[in-house]
């Protein structure tokens, strides 16, 4: 392409290349400058200055933070323009001061530190003060608050800790009074089910529910409210799993208190034949692992003690001390295969959970030649409570993790989930649950810190088939931003967390939705004073 222009500057001619004759001209007006041209050249400043004075309003208004404009993007790229720069407003000699190292005994002892924003506010006017003492004054008080805050957030936990791990009086004193019912009553000691009834154990056409636990009231809740919302009661089937201690009060219970025509039987783990032959690896595990925890944690007083610790993982160190952790009936789950050798099919319930709906179309569910059916933990509206993916549970910094699992895989959850017996005893998922344990206790418990859930995660791992979430909410025990109307709309609801509904720590406006189960003016009920809230 080729370029003429007329030495009077009248034409531009435009010629294309390959000798191609064919060409654009352009012809230019004098170079006298016409009224036309000063008042398009005037329009045309006028809306330049105007455009510049909108960007450098609307990028003030956005302040030196946000830069949402062209104006504000503007004063980030060099060079500057109009000259352009970007100032801190606050002076060097504050960041200089707030940089400095604090000793945690800068401030210890000090009573004239100001205790509210008012009263530093207050100081500041009165005195006069220059940039320096203000930064120091600000850091006096900082300080001050971020150790009063950490020491009241590890006494929460702590207390929590406490409250969680007891046994409140009334349900000790429901046990005793059961448990004595049990001796000096018959009709306490009725046989659950009744003969006619047995051949339903082992029978595959009925629903097959299971239940661990030693807390009877928790235990009643769950039998109710399952049975209650059964379309078809009389083909639902629970098998309540309890200890030695807690099997009298278990059985004079569910004796004085039977369900419509759903069958219920009651047993405990030293009646199970599987468990009275030979070692069995659940035994086992327990015993190292108590041993284990006892000389690595130290206790709640050492744990508490520790000054370098961010409260959350001293949180997380009190919970693993919690008896629920090592107990039998959290992880006798692994063994229903063992547990149920008759059975194709089972629902294990947890029993901090209210059943809100007909559990029966969970057997409509295909599994797809999967074991466990369980809810993910990691999609859902409530990023708080469903956020968990595998590094939430697993340590990942440790190289036996790092190297076997992807952190980021979508956790599932315990509580409500659908067994496929006939398929679990395919695999060696037991095996792999044990080994895994084996690991753990090797390594001072650094793979991972407390519960089932973690083994839990490694051995089902490739086994889970994903069911809808409508089958099971979480976090009814640790965060209260569930609403009644959520909860109500959910099929399970689970109190997993420290605030248990039995206990005084409980969310009071969620607490009814497990209450509601529970028959107050019964004789055992007010007996031992347990009341609706």
């Amino acid at each position: 392409m080729q370029l003429h222009i007329s030495p009077s500057l009248r034409h531009v001619t435009v010629l294309p290349g390959k000798g191609v004759r064919e060409f654009i001209k352009v012809k230019v007006g004098s170079r006298r400058v016409s009224y036309r041209m000063l008042f398009y050249s005037l329009l045309f400043f006028t809306f330049l200055l105007r455009f510049v004075f909108v960007l450098s309003t609307v990028d003030s208004i956005d302040g030196e933070t946000k830069c949402s404009t062209i104006g504000c993007l503007g004063k980030r790229i060099g060079p500057r323009i109009l000259g352009r720069r970007i100032e801190s407003n606050v002076p060097e000699v504050i960041y200089q001061v707030l940089n400095e190292p604090v000793s945690k005994d800068e401030v210890q002892g000090k009573t004239d530190v100001p205790q509210t924003l008012e009263e530093f506010m207050a100081e500041m006017k009165e005195s006069r003060s220059d940039a320096k003492a203000f930064a120091l004054r600000l850091r006096e008080m900082v300080v001050l608050l971020e150790q009063r805050t950490r020491t009241a957030k590890i006494q929460e936990y702590l207390y929590r800790h406490v409250a969680s791990s007891s046994i409140p009086k009334q349900l000790h004193c429901l046990a005793l009074k059961l448990a004595n019912e049990h001796s000096t009553n018959a009709a306490a000691r009725l046989q659950l089910p009744s003969a006619e009834l047995v051949p339903a154990l082992v029978d595959n056409s009925y629903f097959h529910f299971v239940l661990a636990s030693d807390n009877v009231l928790a235990a009643s809740v769950v039998a109710t409210s399952l049975v209650k919302n059964a379309l078809r009661p009389e083909k639902f089937v629970l098998h309540i799993i309890t200890d030695r201690k807690t099997h009298s009060a278990m059985q004079a219970w569910f004796s004085l208190h039977p369900l419509s025509t759903a069958i219920i039987e009651v047993k405990a783990l030293h009646q199970f034949d599987w468990l009275s032959k030979g070692k069995v690896p659940v035994l086992e595990a327990m015993e190292k692992d108590q041993r284990v925890r006892s000389q690595f944690r130290g206790g709640s007083s050492a744990i508490v003690a520790n000054n370098t610790e961010k409260p959350q993982v001293i949180a997380a160190k009190l919970q693993a001390l919690s008896p629920k952790y090592n107990s039998l009936m959290n992880h006798i789950r692994i063994h229903l295969p063992e547990l149920f050798p008759s059975l194709n099919k089972v629902v294990f319930l947890d029993d901090d959970i209210v059943i809100q709906t007909d559990l029966s179309p969970l057997w409509d569910i295909d599994m797809n030649g999967k074991v466990n059916g369980a809810v993910e933990t990691c999609r859902g509206e409530d990023k708080f409570v469903m956020s968990k993916r595998f590094k939430s549970y697993l340590n990942f910094s440790h190289p036996m993790i790092a190297k076997n699992f992807d952190p980021n895989e979508c956790a599932w959850a315990y509580g409500m989930n659908i067994f496929d017996l006939e398929a679990w005893r395919k695999t060696n998922i037991s095996l792999t649950y044990y080994h895994w344990l084996e690991q753990n206790l090797k390594t001072d418990l650094s793979l991972w810190q407390l519960g089932t859930l973690p083994p839990g995660l490694i051995a089902f791992h490739g086994h889970v088939h994903v069911i809808d979430p409508f089958w099971h909410m979480l976090g009814l025990g640790y965060q209260d931003n569930t609403t009644l109307l959520d909860a109500e709309t959910a099929g399970v609801i689970h109190f997993n967390g420290r605030a248990k509904p039995w206990l005084d720590i409980a969310f009071p406006q969620l607490r009814p939705l497990w209450a509601k189960y529970i028959d107050f003016s019964d004789k055992f009920i007010k007996g031992c004073h347990i009341r609706a809230s």
